[in-house]
């Protein structure tokens, strides 16, 4: 199997993945990136670590030779009163 890093951004803070992980093909990297954000997105919510302008998250997956894929998340508030 193959080695992937999945290197997450939340705004404007990364966490550069140094281990990896193996996994067999690029679906099951893409089903590993998907639960990364929403893990992401469940911490920002549960730590109220998000704001009326928005927030992005981002996984960003690479194997040895480069970047593989990139799967992002964005959420925004929009009050419509106040």
């Amino acid at each position: 199997m193959k080695r992937y890093y999945l290197d997450l951004r939340d705004g404007d803070a990364v966490s550069v993945d140094e281990e990896g992980l193996e996994l067999p093909d690029i679906e099951a990297v893409q089903e590993e990136a998907v639960r990364s954000l929403v893990d992401m997105a469940k911490d920002a919510v549960r730590g109220r670590r998000f704001n009326a302008f928005g927030r992005g998250m981002e996984v960003e997956v690479r194997d040895e030779d480069g970047p593989v894929l990139q799967a992002k998340f964005t959420f925004e508030i929009n009050w419509k009163k106040q």
